[in-house]
């Protein structure tokens, strides 16, 4: 299996708080097919709260990520920084009930974090991606993008229109 560095042993940890700590480097994002990240320096703290009916696991990722600037195509460092937590509940079968719950059998041996610490990095990543020197000039209004407008200067546009087209008076008419 993929990532084993990453496989926490349940089974036979008796029932407290223990601590993991993970490095994520270039060689984790390499077993994530079409990884939208290739670079980062990051720690992973993660909690495991193991309990007589379920296994809390609180995460802690911060570090920095290369990314590509959507504007310039620059690659930059993007410091990330986000707290997450997943609950996994004994029960019958293996199923994932939501994002933050999952149901695991008492016969789990083990489980593997690597694909939370994944997923967790990239839902802290931005949408749209700038580079720091273009973040404070970035205005809704940016070169070259198309600006829709609903309100008075719409009306008195539509106004001047009707004014300048006689074809609008008869049209009218018939709506009346």
């Amino acid at each position: 299996m993929k990532l084993k560095a990453y496989d926490i042993d349940i089974y036979k940890l008796p029932n407290k708080a223990h601590e993991y700590q993970y490095n994520i480097r270039q060689d984790f994002f390499k077993h994530f097919e079409n990884s939208l990240i290739s670079e980062g320096k990051l720690q992973a703290d993660i909690t495991l709260d193991k309990q007589e009916r379920l296994i809390v696991l609180k995460f802690h990722i911060y570090g920095t990520v290369e990314l590509e600037c959507d504007r310039s195509l620059e690659k930059f460092d993007y410091p990330l920084d986000t707290k997450e937590q997943i609950i996994l509940q004994y029960g019958a079968e293996e199923q994932e009930l939501s994002e933050e719950l999952a149901v695991i059998t008492r016969n789990t041996q083990r489980i593997n974090v690597a694909q939370y610490i994944y997923e967790f990095i990239g839902l802290s990543i931005p949408m749209k991606k700038l580079h720091p020197r273009y973040e404070d000039n970035d205005s809704p209004f940016a070169e070259g993008e198309i600006v829709y407008s609903s309100g008075a200067a719409n009306q008195q546009e539509d106004d001047t229109k009707d004014q300048l087209d006689p074809r609008w008076d008869i049209l009218k008419k018939l709506k009346n």
